[in-house]
């Protein structure tokens, strides 16, 4: 195995990692919610999330490389936070809105991050674009939801 693999690999593991904790950060604001809408949409979110883990788990097994489970501390921490804003906030959705769009943005700067790395090979290049496009779509709409709560 050379660098390069690796390199990519881990790369690609923290991504998964991330996408772990934004699968699990959007069940909890489904969760925190009471408007149908918004728990839909966030189910949706989290589905997104799972099915993008996927997708990150093939390309890295594709490299040989082991695939890390789990999520990070950050990510426990966040869906503990909102937790507690949950739990003081006069109007829970729109604090699990802005949540959303605070993690999206979060999410298209580490996409970015990876894809400014040149020896990226073209199908992990593909996969990272793609799912970094659906996740700049989905704040567009994240935005327009904020006046639904």
């Amino acid at each position: 195995m050379n660098t390069y693999t690796e390199e990519v690999g881990n790369k690609l593991n923290d991504l998964l990692e991330k996408t772990y904790d934004a699968e699990k950060g959007f069940k909890k604001a489904s969760e925190n919610v009471e408007n149908p809408y918004l728990k839909s949409y966030f189910d949706n979110k989290a589905q997104e999330r799972y099915n993008f883990g996927h997708e990150l788990k093939q390309e890295i097994k594709a490299f040989n490389q082991d695939v890390d489970k789990g999520g990070s501390v950050a990510g426990k921490l966040h869906r503990g936070w909102m937790d507690v804003k949950n739990l003081f906030s006069s109007d829970n959705a729109e604090s699990m809105l802005e949540e959303a769009i605070r993690g999206e943005k979060s999410a298209v700067s580490e996409y970015n991050e990876v894809l400014s790395e040149t020896s990226l090979p073209t199908s992990t290049k593909s996969i990272l674009e793609a799912q970094k496009n659906t996740i700049e779509s989905g704040l567009s709409k994240i935005r327009s939801l904020e006046d639904l709560h």
